[in-house]
């Protein structure tokens, strides 16, 4: 019998059950105190840092940090269990997102002491923001194809190069930058790669923004010109970050942002269809099914990587089937409600769904990029 693609899900727990009953509780008292509106694709696009502490304040944010690190020593499924619901109701949790969902992992797995100490506590009270400085102009979700360069100098290393569709990049403190520390191999591309731990308030810094279709702004172009970082911000092993890459992106790709991003179109269509404001439409029932089998695949994730397991191939899965399901949702919305919706509400989320919809199958890597990281799975090339 071959391999199972995604692993399965395991019983579910009764106290996750009271954990999910207490975050819908806390976050219907924030709708209705005014604190933010539901919106869609918000742990990209919604930035609210008093938010962000008051979830830290639960206990919410840096879940499962160790006690020692200023986290709260949580396990993986009660920490997806808060994720789902605040993505779920659309929370503004962008301030949060990269540095509790794969920064502060890889700071663990592969930070040094004197590291987690110095970045853990500040991201378990929500004081501390990150970005993800992987992705470059003309290499697109080919990580191998970076261009930027580190050179090693007395105390540390010159890091100059360029980093495209940094999320949230204005607004946060640091990244994990990926750059070519030994000359590149053609036969062997994936080594001379290291990771870094770049302030991004250092000399040489500077970062662009780069505006959405709406005209909003999430999206940054980041310049590094001989950007000093010491050796204690050297993150991992010099020559061992495509393998530290990969694992962060597991981290990345499984997560319930993969197709939960814009849950509350369909919830609002239900709501609609429900008060006859909507036309009935099978294919809305059709789409929460899909919603169904990709939390129980989420689930299944999560609850490998609590094991410890290597998800890579799980998590590109979820992420395809998530993200196409996300872009079908919106386009169902737009068909079925449209901007003209009898529900304001529900008119703002399928435009923003609609504006947002480019980008689902692209961030985190492309479907075409993890269709061929699922083919290497199956043994097929």
């Amino acid at each position: 019998m071959s391999a199972r693609l995604v692993p399965r899900a395991g019983t579910p727990d009764p106290a996750l059950t009271e954990l999910r009953a207490e975050v819908r509780a806390f976050l219907k008292e924030q709708i209705e105190a005014g604190v933010f509106t539901p919106g869609i694709d918000t742990w990209l696009t919604r930035w609210n840092p008093d938010f962000t502490r008051a979830l830290a304040a639960r206990g919410w944010v840096g879940m499962t940090i160790p006690v020692e690190y200023g986290g709260h020593g949580r396990t993986f499924m009660e920490r997806f269990v808060v994720t789902e619901e605040l993505l779920a109701v659309g929370a503004p949790v962008a301030a949060q997102w990269v540095a509790d969902r794969q920064a502060a992992p890889s700071l663990l797995k592969y930070g040094t002491e004197e590291q987690k100490q110095r970045f853990l506590p500040g991201i378990a009270a929500g004081e501390i923001c990150w970005a993800i400085g992987m992705s470059e102009p003309d290499s697109g979700s080919d990580l191998a194809s970076v261009k930027t360069k580190a050179t090693q100098v007395d105390g540390g290393w010159r890091i100059s190069g360029t980093k495209l569709w940094t999320s949230g990049a204005h607004h946060a403190d640091a990244f994990f930058g990926l750059a070519r520390s030994a000359p590149l191999d053609p036969a062997h591309r994936h080594d001379g790669l290291s990771q870094f731990i770049v302030l991004l308030d250092s000399p040489g810094v500077t970062i662009r923004p780069i505006l959405s279709m709406s005209g909003d702004h999430h999206f940054n172009e980041v310049l590094l010109d001989d950007v000093f970082v010491p050796d204690d911000l050297v993150l991992g092993q010099i020559g061992a970050g495509w393998e530290q890459v990969t694992s962060e992106l597991g981290y990345e790709r499984s997560g319930p942002e993969r197709f939960l991003s814009t849950f509350g179109v369909l919830e609002s269509l239900v709501h609609g269809v429900a008060d006859g404001s909507v036309e009935a439409d099978t294919r809305i029932g059709a789409t929460i099914g899909r919603m169904a089998g990709l939390h129980r695949m989420s689930t299944a994730v999560s609850e490998s990587l609590e094991r410890g397991e290597n998800a890579e191939l799980a998590a590109s899965v979820v992420k395809v089937l998530g993200t196409k399901t996300e872009g079908d949702l919106a386009d169902l919305a737009d068909e079925v409600a449209g901007y003209t919706a009898a529900d304001a509400h529900l008119a703002e989320l399928v435009r923003a769904g609609v504006m947002q919809r480019p980008g689902f199958t692209l961030r985190g890597g492309t479907s075409e990029i993890l269709r061929g990281v699922i083919a290497r799975g199956l043994g097929m090339r």
